[in-house]
């Protein structure tokens, strides 16, 4: 019998298909056997990296103002996104996004704001005036210390608003691109120092009216590169993932997340 290693490396990687399909190794010394595991091993052992890859981790981090911001991290890779949430949802709201995302080799850090779930900050009482990019700024700042070469934001409602602000105030290059939802910058568009894709609905409304007009007015005054897609509808920000239109949704970020 061969002790080689190669021999050794099929026996230990047989063992991993056990692991997660429950076959018995009484059989692995059978040629017709090895055969037919070769054609099958790639399955389990993507399988395995995708679960792997996938795994949810809670961290938490400080803020440059003296907060504390708690997030999900999933995902492996040096393309890392930051997922903002809006007012009516929390980290946990971005789940399955997060994983579509890291399924497509994304580092996802799903955050909450001050004032949501464990996360805490100056101003956190004072919700129209709160510095949230404060806590955009720390995620982006996590994941770059981590071994992330570039971080965008994917931000909804006042999740995208505050990562437009960090972006205006954000050193050149250290935010490379950003999704809105639903939303713009509070601060002057023209200042934004990322590149930008705004989507929003038709019929996206609130006490004061329709949204578009005010996110078109910011578009237009953003830098290039720059891209504005308007859907049919009303769901406002990450309501459009409960709606038919989810799917062309998470088509146009990862395109956009993914463009050189």
């Amino acid at each position: 019998m061969s002790v080689g290693g190669d021999t050794v490396e099929r026996a230990n990687y047989a063992r991993l298909v056990v692991r997660y399909w429950g076959t018995s190794l009484t059989n692995y010394r059978n040629p017709l056997y090895n055969f037919r595991m070769s054609a099958l091993c790639t399955v389990p052992l993507a399988l395995v990296l995708t679960t792997l890859g996938s795994t949810q981790q809670t961290v938490s981090f400080s803020t440059e103002d003296g907060g504390r911001v708690c997030a999900d991290l999933y995902g492996q890779g040096t393309r890392a996104v930051v997922l903002a949430h809006g007012g009516r949802f929390n980290k946990e709201s971005w789940r399955e996004q997060a994983r579509a995302l890291a399924s497509k080799g994304f580092r996802i850090l799903a955050i909450d704001f001050r004032g949501f779930g464990c996360s805490t900050g100056p101003g956190q009482a004072d919700f129209d005036n709160a510095p949230f990019e404060n806590d955009v700024l720390a995620a982006v700042r996590y994941l770059k210390a981590h071994g992330a070469k570039t971080v965008s934001v994917v931000g909804g409602s006042f999740g995208g608003g505050a990562a437009g602000d960090a972006s205006i105030k954000s050193a050149p290059g250290e935010i490379d691109r950003i999704v809105f939802l639903g939303a713009a910058p509070n601060l002057p568009a023209e200042k934004l120092k990322s590149r930008c894709l705004f989507i929003v609905a038709r019929d996206d409304s609130n006490g004061s009216g329709l949204r578009l007009p005010g996110i078109r007015a910011q578009y237009d005054k953003a830098p290039q590169p720059k891209e504005l897609i308007v859907l049919d509808g009303s769901a406002h920000a990450q309501f459009l993932f409960q709606t038919d239109q989810s799917t062309r949704v998470m088509q146009e970020i990862l395109r956009f997340l993914s463009m050189p």
